[in-house]
């Protein structure tokens, strides 16, 4: 769960350094202090979009780091590892965004890439954001909700990619089907062009051996004459090296006797006479090896000439013909299963039945778990004062499918403006959408594997007694795990079991935003100031006393 958030320089916030405790923590503090800042920052270090707009005025850079205890997040544990940022129990996420908007991330002290913060962040931290309930108008928003919630998302990818495939198919037959007249020219160019190069029989390697080969028995005259020069030179003439070098050797040897200081001198010589004989030798073999052989030689030059005939007709090097023709029997593979028919209609057929299997399984689960989230939002809404509505989740048929499944998902309420059940946009109020969001948000949350719930503002529209259910449907999800809301309910703040007050403060002519852990009067001074505004009365006191002597009971 998180541990500790660090914000330097981010939008109002200079430095601020926060502890997390257990359980269900509030942030509360007058409107524009910057309550949700906080909220933004720990996103930003979950890896959402940066700009410019979120470093402090006059700043260089914004930094946020996040820290969390991952002792029993063996599953964050292993995508650490898989990725090379393992390190011990606690998990380090660091985003940086300059003046210019540029953004740096790092995991663990290691650079990172935002995409690798998003998805380490999805298994630590679910943020609801004070427009949920806006966006659970939208269609797509409310299928994802819901395959989420059903563990269903998988088994959704699956679908879309059965659905990419059969698309593919059906376009490929159709393409063939469209174009088979002009297919039918490009198989018959390939195939005199492959057996054109297939009867030049021309390997990847052969031309550097056929060009070294040539240029040696064009050469032949020359090199013999230039073997047998380097021989006479070195030992076949009346002075040769050889002979004269051997005269040296004799003569220092004999000397040596009288100075050992030329003893150094005639092993050199020695040495001399011991490579020249080797250089000798192999000049006699090699001598030996060449000679002229014009009948190979036109051999060579007419295989040339013939390769180099090829490269000119196809407008490439001698060497990349090979490559060539392994291109066009590729390109022609490719057309001869685009022209069969027969078979691409069968993988159509197959493709298309692929599909309706995986989609025929998500619509089965979605049945089933349409109506057990139906009942379990409906008993949620019925403790937030929504006693008389009902929610349920129609599944209507797609004709022909679609990349989502066999059905569209659609929300519906029923018993708030009648008894049929209507979409969720057509019948709720901005208040009843409020808390249909919130009773969603509560259920998907109790079912959530995230060790840390954020919920920013969504208890926007509600007051009186639901704030109350709220803040105790809230309590209780601490229970199970970390929870931080944003509000500006005292009904709710009253139910946390530790409280932050959010304020402003002007230093030299800079707003800056401050955040302050509240004891038990601080919490009492700060929920009387939700109840009755700036003037404190004793009777505000006195309520906000027993709100939260009633968290305590």
């Amino acid at each position: 769960m998180l541990r500790q958030l660090t914000i330097r320089d981010f939008v109002i916030v200079d430095r601020l350094e926060l502890a997390f405790g257990d359980g269900f923590g509030a942030l509360t503090g007058e409107t524009g202090a910057g309550k949700s800042i906080l909220i933004d920052a720990l996103a930003l270090a979950l890896g959402e979009r940066a700009d410019a707009g979120v470093v402090r005025q006059e700043c260089d850079k914004a930094e946020v780091v996040a820290c969390f205890d991952i002792a029993e997040l063996p599953e964050v544990a292993a995508w650490l590892k898989d990725h090379d940022l393992d390190g011990d129990d606690e998990l380090l996420l660091r985003r940086v965004v300059d003046a210019g908007g540029r953004s740096r991330a790092y995991i663990n002290g290691s650079p990172a890439t935002v995409q690798q913060l998003r998805e380490i962040g999805e298994s630590l931290v679910d943020i609801h954001g004070q427009h949920a309930h806006q966006s659970l108008l939208r269609g797509d928003a409310q299928r994802q909700l819901f395959d989420d919630h059903a563990g269903l998302s998988g088994l959704a990818r699956e679908v879309g990619a059965a659905w990419r495939s059969w698309r593919e198919a059906e376009q490929a037959l159709r393409a063939a089907a469209e174009g088979a007249e002009a297919l039918q020219r490009e198989r018959e160019k390939l195939e005199w062009q492959i057996r054109d190069l297939d009867a030049l029989a021309f390997a990847a390697d052969e031309w550097s051996g056929l060009d070294a080969e040539q240029k040696r028995l064009s050469h032949a005259a020359s090199l013999i004459e230039g073997a047998q020069f380097a021989l006479s030179v070195l030992s076949e003439e009346d002075g040769a090296c050889a002979r004269q070098i051997d005269s040296v050797a004799g003569r220092l040897n004999s000397l040596a006797e009288f100075d050992p200081a030329l003893a150094e001198v005639a092993s050199l010589i020695a040495s001399v006479q011991a490579e020249l004989g080797e250089a000798v030798s192999s000049l006699r073999r090699y001598a030996d090896r060449v000679d002229l052989d014009p009948v190979r030689l036109g051999e060579l030059e007419r295989r040339m000439d013939q390769v180099m005939a090829a490269a000119r007709k196809y407008r490439v090097q001698p060497a990349e013909l090979p490559v060539l023709l392994a291109g066009w029997q590729s390109r022609l593979a490719a057309l001869e299963a685009a022209a069969d028919l027969d078979g691409l209609q069968a993988a159509a057929t197959a493709s298309g039945q692929a599909y309706q299997a995986r989609a025929s399984a998500l619509s089965a689960a979605r049945q089933q778990a349409a109506g057990e989230m139906g009942r379990a939002v409906s008993e949620v809404m019925q403790q937030l004062a929504l006693s008389s509505g009902r929610f349920e989740i129609a599944l209507l048929p797609v004709d022909g499918g679609s990349a989502h499944g066999l059905e569209q998902i659609e929300f519906r309420v029923g018993g708030l403006a009648g008894n049929d059940a209507k979409p969720l946009a057509k019948v709720a109020s901005g208040g009843e959408l409020s808390r249909i969001s919130l009773a969603i948000q509560v259920l998907t949350s109790r079912s959530a594997c995230v060790p840390t719930l954020v919920f920013d503002e969504v208890d926007v529209g509600i007051g009186g007694g639901v704030a109350e259910i709220v803040g105790r449907l809230l309590n209780q999800l601490g229970s199970e795990r970390q929870v931080l809301c944003v509000t500006h309910l005292p009904q709710v703040a009253a139910r946390a079991d530790w409280q932050w007050q959010v304020s402003k403060r002007t230093q030299d002519g800079v707003t800056l935003s401050a955040i302050q852990p509240l004891d038990d009067a601080g919490r009492v001074r700060e929920i009387a100031r939700m109840l009755g505004g700036v003037e404190m009365t004793e009777l505000t006191l006195r309520h906000a006393g027993e709100l939260l002597q009633g968290q305590a009971r």
